[in-house]
């Protein structure tokens, strides 16, 4: 009896071993992959924003970078490259734009969505944010800049939040809106915590 006991304690500890380490791998593990392809998106942006005329920004690729995330907020080194398509492959790379939706500046909703807790969690602070705090989206011919209108948390189910006028589908929009969506509560998919936003000013890089 003893040494069944003695066993089955060892193999306890070494299960929690293992637990641990899988944790450890979401958390960081996963983060690593997320930084070693931001840095090569963000290197990318910025090339094209160097450019004395930067192309106007149109149809990007699935995975490909079509705008740097700032949020002042967040701190100076709060910078994501968002790509394009929000399945698996794409969020593992950073925050994605969801293919359909409007595109940074233009008239209806700019949706973005991110990870809470792995690949580098980018939405993670997002619940921070408060009514008129900025949002600042850098294009390839300009950069925008939101400032937050509220925040909700709603079930999976409700995607009138991402429509081109949030809770109002089949409008047409007429301003130019901006929305965060990424899992609440943390370490959970029962839910979503929503950022909305509205375009505050535009600077043209093409002047």
């Amino acid at each position: 009896m003893r040494a069944a006991l003695r066993a089955f304690g060892e193999l306890g500890v070494t299960a929690g071993v293992v637990v641990l380490l899988f944790c450890a791998y979401l958390l960081w593990g996963t983060g690593a992959y997320t930084v070693q392809q931001q840095t090569a998106l963000r290197k990318q942006l910025l090339k094209e924003f160097r450019k004395k005329e930067p192309a106007k920004l149109g149809p990007v690729r699935l995975g490909g970078a079509m705008a740097l995330l700032r949020i002042p907020k967040f701190g100076r080194d709060y910078r994501y490259a968002v790509v394009e398509g929000v399945g698996a492959e794409q969020l593992r790379m950073g925050p994605g734009h969801y293919p359909g939706s409007a595109m940074p500046g233009k008239a209806g909703n700019f949706v973005l969505s991110g990870h809470r807790t792995t690949y580098a969690a980018p939405f993670n602070r997002i619940g921070e944010l408060r009514r008129g705090d900025d949002i600042v989206v850098d294009a390839r011919e300009a950069r925008y800049t939101y400032h937050v209108t509220g925040t909700r948390v709603v079930d999976p189910t409700e995607v009138d939040v991402i429509a081109p006028v949030p809770g109002k589908p089949g409008r047409k929009p007429t301003d130019a809106l901006i929305t965060l969506s990424t899992c609440h509560p943390e370490y959970s998919a029962a839910q979503r915590l929503i950022v909305f936003g509205e375009l505050d000013s535009t600077e043209d890089r093409r002047g």
